[in-house]
C-alpha cells in the first residue's frame, strides 16, 4: 500500500468556519481522497491550524512547518508521495512577508521533503485566496494581495524543483463566513483536483 503524506495547515486539518470544529473524514479533502483510493494508499494527515512555511508565531508555539518537517517525515517513513499546502498563515500582517518570501520558505520545505520523497511524487498546492471578510487583527489589505500572488510564486518554485503543482484558488474559494477556510464544497473540489495527480503519478508506479 502506498503511503502519502498530506502536510498543511487548518485547511488540511479540516477547520469548519461555521462551527470552529473539525470536519469529519467524510468531508475533509484528505478523507475523500482516502475513500477514493480504496485501500490502494494510506493518506497520512498532518494538518495543523496556524502552520506556516518557515515563520515562528510567538502566540502559537510549534507552527513553523520547516521546523516540524524532519520529525513528521521521519515518523511517517517510508513515504511514496507527499502533498504540501501552506501559505495562508504566512500572509498574516505580523510576518510582513511578500509572496516571494513565502515562496522561498516553501522552497526550503520542498528541499526537506525531497530528502524522503522523489520530487516527481511531490504535489505542491498553493492555497485558496483570502477574502475581504478575513480582514481584522490578523490580516490586512496587503495580506489579501499577497495571498492572490502565491499561485504564481509557487508555480515558479514547483518548476524549479520539478514537483507537481496545483492552485487551490483555481478550484475553490474561502468561506463567506471567515474568508479563510474551505467550505464543504471547497473540500470536495480540492479532492477532485488532487485525485488525478495521485492516480496518474503514484498509483501507476
Amino acid at each position: 500500500m502506498k503511503r502519502i503524506l498530506a502536510f498543511g495547515d487548518s485547511n488540511t486539518w479540516g477547520y469548519d468556519p461555521a462551527t470552529g470544529q473539525r470536519y469529519d473524514e467524510t468531508i475533509r479533502w484528505t478523507g475523500l481522497l482516502q475513500k477514493a483510493l480504496r485501500g490502494q494508499a494510506l493518506i497520512l494527515e498532518e494538518g495543523l491550524c496556524g502552520r506556516t512555511t518557515v515563520f515562528e508565531d510567538t502566540d502559537r508555539v510549534g507552527r513553523n512547518g520547516l521546523a516540524a518537517l524532519p520529525s513528521v517525515l521521519k515518523s511517517n517513513e517510508p513515504l511514496d508521495a507527499a502533498i504540501i499546502m501552506l501559505g495562508t498563515n504566512d500572509c498574516k500582517q505580523v510576518f510582513g512577508a511578500s509572496s516571494q518570501e513565502i515562496a522561498a520558505g516553501m522552497a526550503l520545505c520542498l528541499a526537506k521533503i525531497s530528502e524522503y520523497v522523489k520530487t516527481k511524487n511531490i504535489l505542491l498546492i498553493s492555497p485558496i485566496c483570502l477574502e475581504e471578510v478575513a480582514l481584522g487583527a490578523s490580516y490586512h489589505d496587503r495580506s489579501l494581495a499577497v495571498s492572490r500572488e502565491l499561485s504564481q510564486a509557487y508555480q515558479q518554485v514547483a518548476s524549479l524543483y520539478g514537483v507537481g503543482f496545483l492552485a487551490a484558488s483555481e478550484v475553490a474559494k474561502a468561506s463567506r463566513i471567515d474568508g479563510e477556510h474551505l467550505t464543504e464544497s471547497g473540500h470536495r473540489a480540492l479532492y477532485e483536483a488532487v485525485y488525478p495527480f495521485i492516480k496518474m503519478r503514484i498509483l501507476t508506479e
